[in-house]
C-alpha cells in the first residue's frame, strides 16, 4: 500500500504554487462530460458587422438543458485597452444565459452586459465575463488570413492567445444566478462548471471573429486557420489579488480538490505492472510538456528560475524513461515517482504528478464527482468540545503556526482587506499603510496561535469551547477552523499569509492549476497572466445539431 502524501509537505506554499493542470481540472472535466454525452453546439445568431462590432449566439445543447452564450464584440481604441479590474470598456464582453435567449432576453442583454458591473444581469444568466485583444497577435492573424497565408507558428506558440479575459464573474455576483440554483444540475455540480464553459466558448467566438475579420478584409484571398494549427490558440487570462481569498474561505472545497489529487496519485503509484498503451500514453504526455515548457515565456524572474529548473526536470525525466526503463519494476509508477522526489524541484515533482494521473482514466476521472463540497455542513462549532481536546488539535495541525513569532514586523508584515472602489480583496502593507483596522480574517495562522494563548491563559482544559467563547467571542473563526481541518486535514495552508516574503502568486497558481491553466506568467507578486484551453477541441467538432 502506498499512503497519501501528507498535509505538512503539500499544504505548502512553495508546493502549491509549483501545481499544474491534471485530468482531474475543471475543464478537461468539462471536456470530456461534452464528450461523452455528444452535447450538440450551434450558433443562433451572427450579427457582427464589417467593422467587427455586433452580437452573436453561441449554444450548447445537452441532454437535458442548453447554455448561450451571449457574445459583444465592441470597437474598443488601443488607449482604452487595460486589464486592471478597473477598466471600464472592452474589446468584447460576454454573458452565459441559462437557456436560448429571445428577442426580450437580447434586448436586456444588449443594454447590460457591454456594461459590466455598471449594467445588471439576471438570474437567468450564470456568468458575466470581458476580454482584451492581444495587440502583438490579433492584427497579425487577421493580416495574415486576409493575404491568405497562415499565421506565424511560431508567434502563436509565444503569445497563446487571441483574447484574454480579464474576469468571469458568477455565483450570483452583479445579479447573476446563485451557485445553488444550478448546484443539482449533473452538468454544473462541479466546481467551476459554468465558468469553465463560459471560458471554451468565448475561446470560440475569438476565433470566429479573426476569421470574420480577415474575410472583410481580404475577400476572396482570405483563408481559415487550419485546424492543426487553430487548436494552439487558446484564451489568456489576467488574474489578480481579487482570486487569492478564495482558497482560504472556502477550507472544505480546498480539502476535496487535494484529496482528489492526492488520491488520484495514491492510486497510481499501487498501480501494478504498465501497459504498453499507458506507457505510450505517459511518453506523449511528457513530449507535450516539454513542447509546453519550450513555449512557456515569462518575463518574471521567480517564474524564469522555475521554468530553467522545469525544463532540466523534463528532460532528466525524459532520459530517465529512455535509458533506465522503469516501466519495468514490480510496481512501475511508483518506482517512477519515487525518483522523482530523489532528483526533482518541486516544480518538476508536481509536473510529474500530471504525466503520472494522465494514462490512467479508469482509476482518475471518476475522482472529479468527489471535488465539490457542502460548506455549510462544515460549519457549525462544536461547543461541546473540551479546551483540551481543542488545545490537542491545535498542536496536531498548527504546529507550524505555533512556532512562527507574529510579533516580529517580518512575520505580520501585511493584511488582507476589501477595496472600497472595487469590492475586491487586497493585501496592504501594515507597517507603510493605514488599513489595518479593516482587517480581514485570513491570516490564520496568527489567529489560531492567539486562540491557543488565550487557551493556555485560561489554566482549565475541562471547561467548554462554548463556555470559552462567551468570554472570547473573537476567536469563534479561529476555533471553527480548526476544528475543520482535523475533519478534513487538506483544508489548510500550512505557511504564514501576511508574511513579509509571502508570493500571492502562490495562492493564484494553486487555484488555476485546478482550473486546467497553463504558461503561468506572473506580472508581479500579485498577478499573473495564464492561457487556457490550449490544444482543446472546439464546439464546432461536437456533434452536428439534428
Amino acid at each position: 500500500m502506498v499512503a497519501l502524501r501528507s498535509p505538512a509537505q503539500v499544504m505548502r506554499l512553495q508546493r502549491m504554487g509549483s501545481f499544474h493542470a491534471t485530468r482531474l481540472s475543471f475543464m478537461p472535466t468539462l471536456l470530456r462530460r461534452l464528450d461523452r454525452e455528444q452535447w450538440r453546439f450551434s450558433v443562433g445568431d451572427w450579427s457582427i458587422g464589417d467593422d467587427g462590432v455586433g452580437h452573436a449566439v453561441y449554444t450548447v445543447h445537452g441532454p437535458e438543458r442548453s447554455y448561450s452564450l451571449v457574445c459583444f464584440a465592441h470597437d474598443l481604441p488601443d488607449e482604452q485597452r487595460s486589464d486592471r479590474v478597473i477598466a471600464t470598456a472592452w474589446d468584447a464582453t460576454f454573458a452565459l444565459f441559462d437557456g436560448v435567449p429571445d428577442a426580450r432576453d437580447m434586448m436586456r442583454l444588449t443594454m447590460n452586459v457591454p456594461k459590466q458591473e455598471a449594467g445588471r444581469i439576471s438570474d437567468r444568466e450564470l456568468t458575466l465575463s470581458r476580454a482584451n485583444r492581444s495587440v502583438r497577435l490579433f492584427e497579425h492573424v487577421v493580416a495574415s488570413l486576409a493575404e491568405g497565408r497562415q499565421p506565424d507558428r511560431d508567434l502563436v506558440d509565444d503569445v497563446g492567445y487571441l483574447m484574454r479575459t480579464t474576469a468571469v464573474y458568477g455565483s450570483g455576483k452583479f445579479g447573476a444566478a446563485d451557485r445553488v440554483a444550478v448546484a443539482d444540475r449533473p452538468e454544473m455540480r462541479g466546481p467551476f462548471q459554468a465558468e469553465m464553459l463560459t471560458v471554451w466558448l468565448i475561446r470560440a467566438f475569438v476565433l470566429d471573429l479573426v476569421e470574420h475579420l480577415a474575410r472583410i478584409r481580404g475577400g476572396d484571398a482570405a483563408v481559415a486557420i487550419e485546424p492543426g494549427l487553430r487548436r494552439r490558440f487558446g484564451i489568456g487570462n489576467s488574474t489578480g489579488l481579487g482570486m487569492a481569498p478564495f482558497l482560504m474561505n472556502h477550507p472544505v472545497l480546498l480539502n476535496n480538490w487535494i484529496v482528489a489529487r492526492e488520491t488520484a496519485l495514491q492510486r497510481v503509484r499501487e498501480r501494478g505492472a504498465a501497459s504498453p498503451k499507458q506507457v505510450k500514453a505517459f511518453r506523449d504526455s511528457l513530449d507535450l510538456s516539454i513542447d509546453n515548457v519550450r513555449n512557456w515565456r515569462s518575463d518574471h524572474p521567480l517564474q524564469q528560475v522555475k521554468l530553467v529548473d522545469l525544463n532540466a526536470d523534463l528532460n532528466s525525466l525524459l532520459h530517465h524513461v529512455e535509458n533506465d526503463n522503469p516501466f519495468a519494476a514490480l510496481m512501475p509508477w511508483d518506482a517512477l515517482w519515487q525518483w522523482g522526489e530523489s532528483n526533482l524541484s518541486v516544480e518538476g515533482q508536481e509536473a510529474l504528478v500530471s504525466l503520472l494521473l494522465e494514462p490512467h482514466a479508469d482509476i482518475v476521472d471518476s475522482l472529479s464527482d468527489t471535488m465539490d463540497a457542502d460548506e455549510d455542513a462544515a460549519f457549525h462549532i462544536d461547543g461541546s468540545m473540551t479546551l483540551g481536546v481543542l488545545r490537542n488539535l491545535i498542536v496536531k495541525g498548527y504546529g507550524w503556526a505555533l512556532d512562527a513569532d507574529f510579533q516580529s514586523r517580518e512575520n505580520s508584515a501585511r493584511f488582507w482587506y476589501v477595496s472600497e472602489e472595487k469590492l475586491e480583496p487586497r493585501l496592504g502593507e501594515r507597517y507603510e499603510e493605514p488599513g489595518a483596522d479593516l482587517e480581514q480574517p485570513l491570516a490564520t495562522g496568527r489567529d489560531v496561535a492567539l486562540l491557543a494563548a488565550d487557551i493556555d491563559a485560561w489554566r482549565s482544559t475541562d471547561r467548554t469551547v462554548a463556555a470559552f467563547l462567551l468570554t472570547h467571542p473573537e476567536h469563534r473563526h479561529a476555533v471553527r477552523r480548526v476544528q475543520t481541518s482535523d475533519k478534513y486535514p487538506f483544508a489548510e495552508i500550512r505557511d504564514n499569509l501576511i508574511a513579509a516574503d509571502m508570493l500571492p502568486i502562490d495562492l493564484l497558481r494553486c487555484k488555476l492549476s485546478f482550473f486546467g491553466a497553463t504558461r503561468f506568467d506572473p506580472r508581479s507578486d500579485r498577478w499573473v497572466r495564464i492561457c487556457m484551453y490550449l490544444d482543446a477541441f472546439f464546439p464546432h467538432e461536437l456533434l452536428e445539431p439534428a
